[in-house]
């Protein structure tokens, strides 16, 4: 696969144009940091500094903390992946103990259409590279039809290794497999692969010991939980369930929850009855925390607690978006109930999964296009120890030119570069002059980012061409 980069991750910052509640933040920012993927399907970190992407079709590449791509793949098992709509690989974990035992874990549809959850181990000799003969299938799973896989898997907080399976497929699960305790479709597993062979029942598994049960379940009634994530300061686990018709959903679990939830499909489609004589008692299913219906948003991907920087205001706030509208939202709690803010909305960009670095900061990946971008809040875009000060910028929109102004030590050493929304760049030239003048009516109508960087540092300003 052809590997580009975005060297500098600071550089672009895409503004949003979408409406934003007055309770929410001014403005968000996403920064492109790593390009070239394709149809990017997980983000992972394995306790360092380094992001491992996903593609669908079935390898992993590292970023590292620039955003630069290794150029030989981290995992590439195409031959064994099954790619195609819903279908390929799928999520990535890696174990607590990745430093010391080099285990990770995937989940991809193959041989039969059916889930593998397969554990790998990286060389000795090069941390970047895993075996590909390294491979030990965990457990496989049949799927009856080609949608629905779920495929995010995860290692808790307990060190236990969760699994999200979607109900099999088709439309409104027609085999009725996500209330069937005796099916692993339709919900949440929760397995010991540090004992037993190929794993153990954890013992407080909610179903454990029940022969009318599958005791690897820890969560029921999921029609397609496409991501979820655990808090890594609370433990809380955020499950995103993509809905039939109606409704998206988001399903939140406390920590320390004894585990047997049900989150009610098909009996309900988020809030909404559709087969309630089928199921238990309404008052033993566990309803979303939030949903919100059809219509411009139909396909809900779910993302992680933000919890890098304590002063941010996206601290605390749980992030997802829907891939057909390309909205990004957050979501937190205040004494009112739950509450959901815009984010912004990137037209074109079919946010496929979210990812969380080591250090606790929000990655996103537009499946379209093939970037991986840094959520970020700071209002230029561009961390404060990177934010580079000394430069005017006048617009004379009559004229159709801007102008720059500079002290002579920035303009010596000084690269400007305009950026499209879509990350490309459209101009670059070399400063050399206190005075900058560039002519507007040389790019087409649209909105554009201005970035000037002198050694390692940025300004950036955005500009809107109408």
């Amino acid at each position: 696969m052809p590997v580009k980069t975005v060297s500098v991750c600071w550089i672009l910052t895409v503004l949003l144009s979408a409406t934003v509640h007055s309770n929410a933040q001014d403005q968000g920012f996403l920064i492109p940091f790593a390009d070239g993927f394709t149809s990017p399907a997980a983000i992972a970190h394995a306790g360092d500094s380094r992001l491992f992407v996903v593609n669908q079709p079935g390898s992993i590449f590292i970023a590292d903390s620039t955003g630069t791509l290794k150029a030989e793949p981290f995992l590439d098992i195409s031959e064994k992946v099954t790619y195609g709509g819903e279908q390929g690989l799928l999520g990535l974990a890696f174990h607590p103990d990745y430093k010391n035992n080099g285990y990770f874990y995937v989940n991809y549809t193959g041989a039969g259409d059916s889930t593998y959850i397969s554990r790998f181990t990286r060389l000795s000799g090069n941390p970047d590279v895993a075996d590909p003969g390294s491979g030990k299938n965990i457990i496989t799973i049949a799927q009856p039809y080609k949608n629905h896989n779920g495929g995010s898997l995860v290692f808790g907080p307990d060190g236990y290794l969760y699994i999200g399976m979607g109900d099999g497929g088709s439309g409104f699960d027609p085999e009725k497999r996500a209330q069937n305790p005796a099916s692993l479709l339709g919900k949440m597993l929760r397995l010991d692969v540090d004992n037993g062979d190929p794993y153990s029942i954890p013992e407080s598994n909610p179903f454990n010991g029940l022969t009318s049960a599958r005791n690897e379940i820890w969560a029921l009634g999921l029609r397609n939980p496409w991501k979820f994530s655990f808090d890594r300061k609370t433990g809380d686990l955020w499950i995103a369930d993509v809905g039939q018709n109606l409704y998206e959903e988001i399903d939140m679990q406390p920590a320390g929850s004894p585990g047997g939830e049900n989150y009610g499909w098909r009996c309900y489609e988020g809030n909404e009855l559709l087969y309630g004589e089928e199921c238990a008692a309404p008052g033993s299913l566990v309803y979303p925390v939030y949903t919100y219906p059809h219509g411009a948003e139909c396909s809900v991907t779910g993302g992680y607690v933000y919890r890098a920087d304590s002063v941010s205001g996206f601290y605390g706030k749980y992030f997802f978006a829907d891939y057909c509208s390309d909205m990004i939202w957050t979501l937190h709690m205040n004494d009112s109930g739950w509450v959901k803010e815009d984010f912004g909305q990137f037209s074109g960009y079919q946010f496929s999964t979210f990812g969380e670095d080591s250090n606790g900061e929000l990655y996103v990946a537009g499946r379209s296009n093939g970037i991986v971008y840094k959520i970020s809040d700071h209002a230029s875009g561009i961390s404060p120890e990177k934010e580079l000060s000394g430069i005017q910028f006048f617009n004379d929109p009559q004229s159709g030119k801007f102008l720059l102004e500079m002290n002579q030590d920035i303009a010596k050493n000084a690269l400007i570069s305009i950026y499209d929304m879509q990350g490309a760049v459209r101009f670059s030239d070399k400063i050399t002059r206190a005075e900058y003048e560039f002519d507007t009516r040389r790019l087409p109508f649209g909105m554009y980012l201005i970035s000037v960087k002198v050694n390692n540092k940025y300004w950036s300003h955005k500009l809107i061409i109408d």
